[in-house]
């Protein structure tokens, strides 16, 4: 996690717990479909997984954060668009 989303943390507790959970289960959140089908092939062949999710979910047009898996998935970092 990065600091930024780290500074989220205080209004938003679930926010890393609710984003993992979804991005382990192949559930890629908000990004366009080209990526999404590129997700769902990079799980069987080992490349990186990037998935993106509104910070509240009840405002989903609102900021968000993206959470990365690199291809070998050692690291899975949650952080913010303007932090990549």
């Amino acid at each position: 996690m990065t600091s930024g989303v780290d500074a989220l943390l205080g209004r938003h507790p679930l926010l890393i717990e609710r984003c993992l959970s979804r991005h382990r289960v192949g559930d890629w959140g908000d990004v366009p479909a080209g990526d999404w089908q590129a997700n769902d092939h990079a799980v069987k062949t080992a490349d990186r997984l990037v998935s993106s999710y509104p910070v509240d979910p009840d405002a989903p047009d609102a900021e968000k954060v993206w959470v990365i898996t690199e291809w070998d998935r050692s690291v899975t970092t949650v952080l913010l668009p303007s932090e990549y």
